[in-house]
């Protein structure tokens, strides 16, 4: 792969302002729509013999079988002997899912409807507080994959919210727990508790402090009424002081940054209602029948995925910036950087081995239009070359139109602007139009051209609704997929995590001590420090 990549990259000698112009076609069939988004990859590096080119790679790849044991749910997270059948958790009852040759679809749809149940009795206040107030905001405790996603998620929909107010603690930090809570009332609060094993350092630690302040306020006997368990290990639940009932569990072929599908949505499903999580998993849903039986040569994240590939692999490119002109979107550079680093982010493959090219670029971005007051700037004159993903809607989400339309003009002008810059010979002929004097043109044209020839995708949808949001995030999962198998890597697995979390544990002790023996004498003299300077 490598190799042929190389080769392939080490032959291309065109322009994006040469492609088009040689092409008045181009930016009509570089296109490709599926699942209700539209990609417009026009503006690669790319013609259509590199595009078979890669093809042709993917294929020999054994790309197609490996899809169908993704969907076929073969235990493909081959270091943790899984399957991995996040796809399931957006099936319908018609759909085939399988583990160990057993049909899964009913235990997802029984796990479904319970915890749409539980959301239906919170919302409509069947179900109550310890004093008999109604819930009116709702606590997500968790991190990573049970926080990102749920809290991405509010965020991109908040205009149907209906229900009780959502809100996120992640971070240790005991500022991001104080800061949530001091805005909201014990009595009509809900926690929900993310954490598959109930273990979960961070997760615990403020789920503690979350039981702490109900039972300060409500007594200890209120914690039944006001939390429930996003997890599967029944003891610590019941140890915790949540009834079983308020458990809702999952299962192991679920990853954590991929398991927004399941019950660890459940804070979307009281907040936003089962009707409109539905229409999140039905989003999902065509974007897996778009991958799954898409040709390739139109297949929204197959091409996201191979762009990806092209660069990093052929052209040593070391980032990818995901752009949304949608500022409710603001969370989803930073999901799509778990999703992404965390998945792809291996140097071992498949059997063990060091791999002896680049993997996961690093995934970085904010919303348009505040990201060009700030590094639009080493976009267009930087030294770095990073790709682009924008995306765009075309109507509003409960804003006004001509903001909107605002809004777009600029996703535009900036992709334009990337893509054919601005000449030397350019800049010096608009200064001395506007009556500077030759000298002076001639002294700042360097600074006032762009060079151009800076690559980027349009994703756009008619509008952001959770049908288009589901599909979004399921064009990047599949991405993501089809990115692993070009690498060869594992990308259900996440052994970096747990190195941090393990040293954490075993450091922990040492500010009580004082004793880091065990550590490099840098951690040694951190700690010291810091013991001296605690209040």
């Amino acid at each position: 792969m490598k190799d042929q990549i190389n080769a392939l990259a080490n032959q291309w000698n065109q322009s994006l302002k040469d492609l088009f112009e040689h092409d008045s076609e181009r930016g009509s069939r570089f296109v490709t729509m599926g699942a209700g988004l539209r990609l417009d990859y026009s503006k690669h590096w790319i013609d259509q013999a590199v595009f078979e080119a890669l093809f042709d790679i993917l294929v020999n790849c054994d790309f197609v079988a490996k899809r169908d044991q993704l969907f076929g749910g073969e235990k493909v997270n081959v270091t943790e002997d899984r399957p991995v059948l996040h796809p399931a958790l957006r099936a319908q009852a018609n759909d085939a899912f399988h583990v160990n040759g057993v049909s899964i679809i009913s235990d997802v749809l029984q796990a479904r409807d319970r915890a749409y149940t539980f959301a239906d009795q919170i919302r409509d206040g069947s179900l109550v507080g310890a004093t008999g107030k109604k819930f009116t905001d709702v606590v997500n405790i968790g991190i990573g994959g049970s926080d990102l996603g749920p809290l991405m998620i509010s965020e991109a929909l908040k205009p149907l919210i209906d229900g009780p107010r959502p809100h996120y603690v992640s971070n240790v930090d005991g500022a991001h727990f104080h800061d949530t809570v001091a805005a909201i009332d014990p009595e009509t609060t809900l926690f929900l508790i993310a954490s598959k094993t109930f273990t979960t350092q961070e997760t615990m630690h403020n789920a503690s402090k979350a039981q702490q302040w109900i039972s300060e306020a409500l007594g200890h006997g209120a914690i039944a009424s006001h939390f429930a368990a996003l997890s599967t290990n029944t003891d610590a639940v019941s140890a915790f002081g949540i009834p079983k009932e308020r458990m809702f569990g999952f299962w192991d072929w679920v990853g954590g940054r991929y398991s927004v599908w399941s019950t660890i949505g459940l804070s979307l499903m009281i907040a936003l209602g089962p009707g409109v999580f539905d229409r999140l998993l039905h989003g999902a849903r065509e974007m897996d029948l778009h991958f799954r039986e898409s040709p390739l040569s139109s297949n929204i994240p197959v091409i996201m995925a191979l762009l990806g590939v092209w660069y990093r692999n052929g052209f040593g490119l070391q980032t990818l910036a995901v752009l949304p002109y949608e500022q409710r979107l603001h969370r989803l550079p930073a999901y799509l950087q778990q999703m992404e680093m965390e998945s792809n982010g291996k140097r071992i493959d498949r059997e063990g081995q060091a791999v002896a090219y680049d993997t996961c670029p690093v995934i970085w971005g904010e919303p348009g239009t505040n990201g060009q007051h700030a590094f639009f700037q080493l976009l267009h004159q930087g030294t770095l070359i990073c790709p682009i993903d924008f995306i765009l809607s075309a109507n509003p989400s409960n804003t006004d139109s001509e903001s909107h339309v605002l809004l777009n003009a600029n996703c535009l002008a900036q992709s334009e602007s990337l893509a054919f810059g601005k000449s030397h010979e350019q800049a010096y002929q608009e200064m001395v139009e506007q009556g500077m004097s030759a000298a002076q043109a001639g002294r700042l044209a360097p600074h006032r051209s762009f060079p151009g020839n800076r690559p980027s995708s349009t994703i756009m949808m008619t509008q952001l609704t959770p049908e288009t949001l589901g599909a979004l995030i399921a064009a990047y999962e599949h991405k993501v997929f089809t990115q692993g198998v070009l690498w060869n890597v594992n990308s259900y697995d996440q052994w970096g995590v747990e190195l941090g979390k393990a040293q954490c544990n075993a450091l922990r002790p040492s500010f009580d001590s004082g004793c880091a023996s065990d550590f490099s004498s840098s951690t040694q003299e951190g700690v010291r420090w810091l013991r001296k300077n605690m209040h």
